[in-house]
C-alpha cells in the first residue's frame, strides 16, 4: 500500500491541491507545446542499463490523446524527435478508455528517460504526493497532489521546488477538506479535453444550460471567436462525454 492508499484509508484530510507546472529538460512538454493533443502519465519503471557509460534510465507508461489521429500521430512524432527521449514503444492494446483518458483517440505508449529530468521524486521530498495521473498539455504539466505537511508550508516547500530543479509552479487551485476523492461529474470532466472543457464551461457560465437560455449558439461562438459549427462540435462532444454513463 502506498503512502497516500494508507493515508487515504485511515480517513487523513490533508490539503489538496492542483500544480501548474513547467519544468526544463521534458520531452512532454516540449512535444505537447509544439503540437495539439495531450499526455498523460501513469507509472514509471527503472530500466538500468548496463557499461561503465551508459546511465540508468528509467521507462514509463504513458497514454497519448488527441481530438484526431492526425493530433495524436504528430504528437507521438514530437516525442520521438525530442532530445530527452530515448526509445518509444507504442503499445498494440489501447488501454486509453478504461483509463478515463480525455479526446476521442487515445494511444498507450513506453517511452525511456533520464531520471534527472522528473518531477516526482523532488515533489515527494518536499512533501507534495501525486494522488492522479499528470496531464500535460500546451507545454504545461498538471499536478493533483496532497501535501503531507502543515499548510502553513506549501510555500515554503514550493520555493524548495522551485529552486532545486529550475521548475516554473503555480497554484491552481486548493482544498483543506474531505478526503479527497472526486466526484463523478470531476471524473468526467477529466475526460474532456481543453478545447472541449473550455467550451463548454464558457456555455454554462453564459447560461446557456438555463432556462430560458441566457445566450445564444451564435454569441457562444463569437465569445470563443470560432464558427458556430464548430463550437457546436466541441460542445456536443462534451456533452456526449459528460453525459455517458
Amino acid at each position: 500500500m502506498s503512502v497516500l492508499d494508507a493515508n487515504e484509508a485511515d480517513g487523513w484530510s490533508g490539503t489538496r491541491l492542483t500544480l501548474d507546472l513547467w519544468h526544463p529538460n521534458c520531452w512532454a512538454i516540449e512535444a505537447t507545446s509544439r503540437t495539439d493533443g495531450g499526455v498523460l502519465a501513469h507509472a514509471i519503471y527503472h530500466s538500468p542499463k548496463t557499461g561503465s557509460e551508459a546511465p540508468n534510465t528509467v521507462n514509463g507508461l504513458f497514454t497519448a490523446f488527441g481530438d484526431t489521429n492526425a493530433e495524436v500521430e504528430a504528437l507521438l512524432d514530437a516525442i520521438r524527435a525530442s532530445d530527452f527521449s530515448g526509445d518509444v514503444m507504442e503499445l498494440q492494446q489501447r488501454f486509453g478508455r478504461a483509463r478515463d483518458a480525455p479526446g476521442n483517440v487515445v494511444r498507450e505508449f513506453f517511452v525511456e528517460y533520464d531520471p534527472a529530468d522528473m518531477m516526482c521524486p523532488t515533489l515527494l521530498e518536499n512533501g507534495f504526493v501525486h494522488s492522479a495521473p499528470v496531464r500535460i498539455e500546451d507545454g504545461r504539466e498538471e499536478w493533483q497532489v496532497c501535501f503531507v505537511g502543515e499548510h502553513s508550508g506549501i510555500r515554503e516547500s514550493l520555493d524548495a521546488v522551485r529552486e532545486s530543479t529550475g521548475a516554473e509552479v503555480s497554484i491552481e487551485s486548493m482544498s483543506s477538506s474531505g478526503n479527497g476523492q472526486k466526484s463523478a461529474r470531476e471524473h468526467r470532466l477529466d475526460t474532456l479535453t481543453t478545447t472541449q472543457r473550455e467550451v463548454y464551461e464558457h456555455a454554462r457560465e453564459r447560461g446557456y444550460y438555463e432556462w430560458p437560455r441566457g445566450v445564444s449558439t451564435r454569441e457562444l461562438a463569437d465569445d470563443l471567436g470560432v464558427s458556430k459549427t464548430t463550437m457546436l462540435e466541441h460542445l456536443r462532444k462534451a456533452e456526449s462525454k459528460l453525459l455517458d454513463p
